[in-house]
This record gives structure tokens, sequence and C-alpha cells, in this order.
């Protein structure tokens, strides 16, 4: 199997070849083994472990959004005006062509 230094060591750490670069055989997973189940959580516990990470989130002050807000619309207006300006253009430029 033909490969360089980096996708060896990717494949070895994954554990699809040896260390010589040899697959390595692996066992079958048995269908028939029952999964083991995962105890799922409830709502409520759910929602206080969305709550204590929407308290580690670094939320940016009201100046900042306006900021933000005032960028992006005038980063979408220029660049609005720019497509509508190449959009006319090359419509002149097809009808010059054709003559129309």
């Amino acid at each position: 199997m033909a490969m360089n230094r980096e996708q060896k060591r990717l494949m070895q750490r994954q554990g699809h070849v040896d260390a010589d670069g040899q697959p390595v055989a692996r066992q079958r997973e048995r269908p028939n083994q029952p999964r083991q189940r995962q105890e799922r959580t409830s709502p409520i516990q759910f929602a206080r472990e969305v709550r204590q990470e929407l308290r580690k989130v670094a939320w940016p002050s009201r100046s900042e959004v306006v900021n933000y807000a005032v960028v992006v619309l005038i980063t979408l207006i220029v660049m609005t005006v720019f497509i509508a300006a190449i959009d006319w253009v090359f419509g002149e430029a097809i009808l010059w062509l054709f003559n129309v």
C-alpha cells in the first residue's frame, strides 16, 4: 500500500495499519449483541445544562451588535449596487453585440 508518512501515521493512530504499514485484521462487530442503552437525561436536566452553557457564552454588548449590524447593512448595499452595475453593463454589452 503506497502512502506518505502523514497518511501512515494517521492510519496507525486510527488502528487501520500496524507499524510496518500493513493492514490490521479487525474483528467484525456482531449484530446480534444488544447495544448498551444509554441513560437519557430528563427535559429539566437538559434545560439546566443548556442554561449553564449559555452562561459561558461571551455575549456581545449592545454597541457591538449595532456596529456589526451597520457593517453588514453597508456591505449588503455596496454588494447589491456592484452586482446591479455589473448586470447592467453585461446587459448593455449583449444588446450592443447583437445590435438590438
